[in-house]
């Protein structure tokens, strides 16, 4: 689960890291009442959207004066912000994040998160902040630093007084990050994140460290044990069918594809993406239906899948186990009839009841295609899209 920028700066600022105040407007009507509890006379105004490249599409400006700072709320406030990480339909902007401005000598990144191949916590730092920290890896990997930390020990300081050294920090600073990077490792720990970012991480012309931006995302398996992190969950910044699987314990993530998959198990699902590539298609979503999937469950996936516009047919790829075959062939027939399906169905079925789940499509008269195996399958369903999409043009 990711949050908002000023969510994470709240977060990171309860854990003792230091951050440029803000204040967040829903509303235009609000913004000279918010804006007096700010102490500085020149402003940022930033778009609050689950994703990175604010900048370059527009939705961070500048402004030195509460006049500019206000024109661009207005212009910000309602906007749709497009960048590469939200896609051509780009984001409603419905908060602004207004900060006051920082006086900036330099930029640093810092970010700590999980390097599974160590089964180590990282730091990652880098001289090269505000920037996107990818590219920086791929073109000046150099400039890239990484402190590992054993999860059995901890956090230490000399961990800190490394990273001070490979960012050439000033001596003075250190202590101030002790304090930043042990508020990201308590956080990180006791909030069960998955990354915990600041870019940039600044030196104030003061001489002080400051997060100026930050990014803070969290564990959805482990959001049962937090719910005040929970509660900073914004449905409007996430996909409305995820939202609605989520609501019936299905794990659905949408795709750009043709080929809509209905599998259980994430495995047998990933699989079952790879072997529709391979055959010249394109899975439209991913979505595992689990092992003890109901006809409700199995009818509420046909919905999700349907409800995207640009999906000319549908696999169903179950190997019953815990799963029965029965179970999901009836699923499947419910639903076709309830929804109305129009487009082509191939339904490979193996496992627990076997029988059972052919014999109750076979006698569905609906036209659902048989497969008795993934190749076949695959093959199939990619053919008929294919013929589905070009005869509904």
């Amino acid at each position: 689960m990711n949050i908002h920028e000023y969510q994470a700066k709240n977060l990171l600022k309860s854990f003792g890291v230091s951050v440029n105040e803000g204040v967040v407007i829903e509303k235009i009507s609000d913004f000279e009442r918010k804006i007096g509890t700010l102490r500085s006379g020149s402003y940022v105004v930033k778009a609050q959207v689950h994703s990175g490249g604010r900048g370059k599409a527009g939705g961070v400006k500048f402004a030195k004066t509460k006049a500019d700072a206000l024109e661009h709320a207005k212009n910000i406030l309602g906007m749709t912000l497009v960048t590469p990480q939200t896609g051509p339909q780009g984001k409603l902007v419905q908060k602004i994040l207004v900060t006051e401005a920082a006086d900036i000598a330099k930029e640093y990144y810092l970010s700590f998160l999980i390097d599974r191949g160590t089964c180590k916590y990282v730091y990652i730092g880098s001289t090269e902040g505000g920037v996107e920290i990818e590219k920086v890896a791929e073109e000046t990997p150099d400039k890239i630093a990484k402190i590992f930390v054993d999860p059995v020990g901890g956090f230490k300081a000399y961990h800190a007084v490394d990273m001070a050294r490979a960012l050439k920090l000033d001596d003075t600073v250190v202590k101030e990050l002790i304090s930043i990077m042990k508020g990201m490792y308590d956080l990180f720990t006791q909030k069960d994140a998955s990354l915990v970012e600041i870019n940039p991480l600044i030196m104030t012309k003061e001489g002080h460290l400051m997060a100026i931006d930050a990014k803070v995302g969290f564990d959805g398996n482990a959001l049962y044990r937090h719910p005040d992190i929970l509660e900073l969950r914004d449905l409007n910044e996430e996909d409305p069918n995820e939202v609605q699987a989520s609501k019936f314990d299905l794990s659905y993530i949408k795709l750009d594809g043709t080929i809509g998959c209905l599998v259980n198990g994430a495995g047998l699902a990933m699989a079952t993406m790879d072997i529709v590539k391979f055959y010249g298609g394109g899975p439209a979503n991913f979505l595992d239906v689990g092992g003890s999937a109901s006809t409700e469950k199995v009818t509420e996936a046909f919905k999700i899948i349907l409800s995207d516009p640009n999906v000319k047919g549908i696999l169903v790829n179950i190997f019953g186990g815990i799963m029965k075959c029965d179970i999901i062939a009836t699923g499947i027939v419910e639903a076709s009839k309830a929804l109305g399906v129009k487009v082509p169905i191939v339904a490979r079925l193996d496992g627990t009841n076997i029988e059972q789940g052919k014999r109750i499509l076979a006698e569905s008269e609906l036209k659902i295609i048989p497969a008795s195996s993934m190749k076949e399958a695959a093959e199939r369903v990619v053919k008929e899209a294919s013929a589905h999409g070009h005869s509904s043009r």
